[in-house]
């Protein structure tokens, strides 16, 4: 029943930054573990980042130390900051909210790479 919104996708050249963002409506956002995955065409969907109710992080190995998943409770938001963008990075990036078995997905958001 929580609804995500994904914004801030788009166009960049590769080394490039994008900032992407997840708006959670309808419950308690302070509870939820949230994650950012990714989707390449032809490809299976990827865990990239998660953050834990108490701020833990963690992720993938392709991105670590590229991207930064970080959370505003106040704001029910969840961001994912991108730099050095890469052309293997291009995918649609979905936002995942997870409390107990429950669990929610947004539209997703299209993140192309390229020159």
């Amino acid at each position: 029943q929580v609804q995500l919104v994904e914004s801030g996708g788009g166009l960049v050249q590769p080394g490039g930054s994008l900032r992407l963002s997840c708006a959670a409506s309808g419950s308690i956002f302070s509870i939820y573990a949230m994650g950012w995955y990714r989707q390449a065409p032809g490809k299976q969907r990827e865990l990239v980042a998660l953050i834990t109710s108490g701020g833990r992080t963690n992720y993938a190995d392709s991105v670590k130390g590229r991207f930064t998943i970080s959370r505003d409770n106040a704001k029910n938001t969840v961001y994912l900051q991108m730099n050095s963008l890469k052309p293997e990075d291009t995918a649609v990036y979905y936002c995942n909210l997870r409390v107990g078995s429950y669990e929610s997905w947004g539209q997703g958001t299209q993140v192309t790479v390229s020159s």
